[in-house]
């Protein structure tokens, strides 16, 4: 059972942002089969017409707003409770890290394979890039996690200030490449302070959302039209310039007119989640979330090699040069989900690993304040964000029965100890 205090518009948030993620890696992104080798390639760089589709797709801004918002409201609770920040750091980082080592370790193994069986390097290397693409975000993720205690408080027009500042060195002065990748800390903390503003209540009015919107996107607009930034929100393979690696003001700017939206919908998904199946949905997504997004390019690549004996088939091993390839690759998406779920199974258990064991720290701690005493008692447990209380405790027949909920998968487990 879900506590009634949480805040379905954070799961649901999440869940649209995991999802935006994957599908538009798996529509912009092709492995063509060349010869006897595999190389990436986009629709967006045959047609750049199609920029539009990256803006629906592009929303790792709202994955670092909830971050933010998460972050400091379990900080802050954790701080309450005299958890040192070490052990909620730890909590937060296990959760993000612990799903890495599958991935590493089957890519080492695959790598490994491929090069002992006479795969050309060029396709062993484009394979590996792909697949561990995803951790560039999970270190800029724990960077901000680690600081957090230091962002609680900082105004999001700090780092949008750093951001504007660089673009206007490289492109406008003739500066280094190099200082780009500043914008890589600073681009992803406008989003998440503005995470961090929504935890002080600084974002509960609408105005805010819609100052956030049309500011971001009418700043957008202007930078694509007369600064000469790509209209594409995702980067394509030979542009000259590209809007996320690194970030650039355009990104960021798109990124506020995100997190506006985001804002704007809270209420709306609040009452959406109040049906079973919907809730169902997002919480399956948040269950997995990382499992999800680590493993949703091997899916892609799976697939992909799995279908070479059959050939060069459309909108799979075929140039995305024309609408054609983009009809048949919308037909591929399903095979894509069928082998992330196939990862799913095989591989979710690494993340619920650091729960469980959350779990029985928590019921450890409540054994060692007291907890046993008569009645009831509150058990706080970490949760994928950092601590944050759920569930309770009694004595029932000389054990302490501890239900703990998680807001992770949103299921609630029981676990006893003698006491």
């Amino acid at each position: 059972m879900t506590p009634a205090g949480r805040d379905r518009a954070v799961d649901a948030l999440r869940a649209v942002a995991i999802s935006g993620v994957v599908l538009g890696h798996w529509l912009v992104t092709a492995l063509v089969a060349d010869g006897g080798s595999l190389h990436t390639a986009s629709p967006l760089r045959s047609m750049p017409w199609l920029a539009p589709v990256s803006w629906l797709f592009q929303t790792l801004a709202v994955f670092f707003l909830v971050g933010g918002h998460s972050a400091t409201r379990s900080l802050a609770a954790a701080h309450e409770r005299g958890i040192p920040y070490r052990h909620w750091l730890a909590a937060r980082l296990g959760r993000l890290f612990r799903p890495v080592a599958a991935l590493l370790a089957l890519w080492a193994v695959a790598a490994a394979l491929l090069v002992l069986t006479g795969a050309e390097l060029t396709t062993v290397r484009t394979l590996v890039k792909l697949a561990l693409s995803p951790l560039w975000f999970l270190l800029v993720f724990a960077g901000l996690t680690a600081a957090t205690p230091l962002l609680t408080r900082l105004n999001p027009l700090w780092p949008l200030a750093v951001v504007l500042h660089v673009d206007l060195v490289r492109f406008g002065l003739g500066g280094p490449a190099w200082l780009g990748w500043v914008n890589v800390a600073a681009g992803w903390l406008v989003p998440y302070t503005l995470g961090a503003a929504w935890t002080r209540g600084e974002l509960e009015r609408r105005r805010s959302g819609w100052v956030l919107l049309t500011g971001g996107a009418a700043a957008t607009a202007g930078l694509v039209a007369w600064a000469g930034y790509p209209a594409s929100m995702v980067g394509v393979p030979g542009a000259d310039v590209s809007n996320l690696d690194p970030p650039t003001l355009a990104a960021v700017t798109f990124g506020l007119a995100q997190c506006g939206l985001a804002l704007l919908l809270r209420d709306r998904l609040r009452r959406a989640l109040r049906r079973p199946m919907a809730w169902a949905a997002v919480a399956l997504v948040n269950l997995s979330a990382m499992t999800i997004f680590l493993w949703h390019q091997t899916a892609l690549m799976a697939t992909t090699a799995g279908a070479l004996p059959a050939g060069r088939l459309p909108g799979l091993h075929t140039a995305p040069d024309d609408l054609g390839w983009v009809a048949v690759r919308l037909l591929w998406l399903p095979v894509f989900a069928t082998a992330l779920a196939v990862c799913w199974t095989a591989f979710r258990g690494c993340e619920r690993v650091g729960a469980r064991r959350y779990g029985r720290v928590a019921a450890r701690r409540c054994e060692g304040a007291g907890v046993h005493a008569h009645g009831q008692a509150g058990v706080r447990r970490y949760d994928e964000a950092g601590a944050r209380p759920h569930g309770q405790a009694g004595v029932r027949s000389g054990s302490l029965v501890v239900r703990v909920h998680d807001p992770v998968d949103h299921r609630t487990s029981q676990e006893a100890r003698h006491v």
